[in-house]
């Protein structure tokens, strides 16, 4: 993580003595009671947890071999830091197994990225969750999902990555105090998925400029899911068609081009556009072009609030400024002919995703 200057070294460094969360031993009846007590304390997110006895934290830091103070990310907007030590808590609480670590480390300091912003997509009204993206070969050792049921329950590694994240920005970020969500999401608890790298085009990772044989992990601050489905026309250009309508709804958080989109292509998609010869930049290069609503059409709806002049039925507004803006994933179910596109949050001022090599988490100076 790129802290700034030396005196934003020093004042992370000052915050970490004063607001380094000291371990507790505590003592409880039962089961039922330690989960009472992390409830009471909201400690939790709302679910069960693990509790974080001192052999299982020590088991989770024997994965990373870093002091367990070192800082690996940190809100200086809040005076919030996170050490491998908090990280490594919140992933026991999480249910992670300690081959899963290095991931919730490299995310952790990946979110920190000053390009990534975390103030502020951790606090808007809009509620965009942390969409984790992890590539390489961690994904099979760990056995990530990039298949059915992508997003749903179901596979450990996924679930309990995701929400160990999720409770070291509720339990050491601030989070539960800032959150000004007005509806959420379901990320919000977990948001982790793998790419599908079976494929014959570039992973997201190798896209970034990292070597096939690395892996890496990419954060993204989006929405939930916006599914479409094209059962029926077996061109290419026609199912891209339909998804760049779906990523330029007249509602949608992106529509001036303010900040990037994920998507994510099921594999039924990704064959037919495959068989035809389209590749990745291929189709980022179509679907920055094709996913726009004319200017006339935004004033109707309010989008825009001026008058309609002479030109703006023709004038267009793209969803992403440049094809670069879209980062296209090939994961899902092997059936099934249902992709999703994920609008991001904010204005590419702010916030960016960010991709890490695994286990890249120490601040520099």
């Amino acid at each position: 993580m790129v802290v700034g200057s030396h005196n934003d070294r020093k004042k992370i460094e000052i915050l970490l003595m004063e607001l380094t969360l000291q371990q507790q031993t505590i003592e409880a009846e039962d089961a039922l009671a330690v989960q009472e007590l992390f409830f009471q304390n909201e400690w939790a997110d709302g679910l069960p947890v693990v509790p974080p006895t001192k052999n299982k934290i020590e088991a989770m830091l024997n994965a990373v071999p870093m002091d367990p103070q070192t800082i690996i990310g940190a809100i200086p907007e809040r005076g919030c830091v996170f050490t491998l030590e908090v990280a490594a808590i919140n992933s026991v609480m999480a249910g992670c197994l300690p081959e899963y670590f290095p991931v919730v480390v490299t995310a952790v300091s990946a979110i920190s990225d000053p390009a990534f912003g975390l103030h502020g997509p951790s606090a808007s009204t809009h509620g965009p969750a942390i969409l984790i993206i992890v590539n390489g070969p961690v994904t099979k050792s760990i056995g990530l999902n990039h298949g059915q049921n992508l997003f749903g329950p179901g596979v450990r590694a996924n679930s309990t990555i995701g929400r160990a994240v999720r409770l070291i920005l509720l339990n050491a970020g601030g989070t539960r105090e800032f959150d000004r969500s007005t509806l959420g999401h379901g990320g919000k608890f977990s948001y982790c998925i793998a790419e599908n790298e079976t494929t014959e085009w570039l992973p997201l990772h190798v896209q970034k400029g990292y070597d096939p044989q690395s892996s890496s992990v990419t954060v993204f601050a989006g929405e939930a899911p916006n599914q479409f489905q094209n059962h029926t026309s077996q061109k290419a250009e026609s199912i891209l068609l339909t998804l760049a309508d779906r990523m330029s709804a007249l509602g949608t958080f992106n529509i001036n081009g303010h900040s990037e989109m994920a998507v994510i292509l099921c594999p039924e998609h990704y064959y037919t556009c495959r068989d035809q010869g389209w590749n990745k930049k291929k189709i980022q290069d179509f679907l920055q072009k094709n996913a726009f609503r004319n200017k006339a059409e935004l004033i109707r709806g309010g989008v825009l609030e001026e008058e309609i002049k002479p030109g703006d039925e023709q004038e267009r507004i793209h969803t992403v400024k440049s094809a670069e803006d879209i980062l296209l994933v090939v994961a899902g179910g092997e059936a099934g002919r249902f992709s999703a596109c994920i609008p991001g949050w904010g204005s590419l001022h702010y916030c960016r995703s960010v991709t890490r090599p695994l286990n890249q988490a120490t601040c520099d100076t």
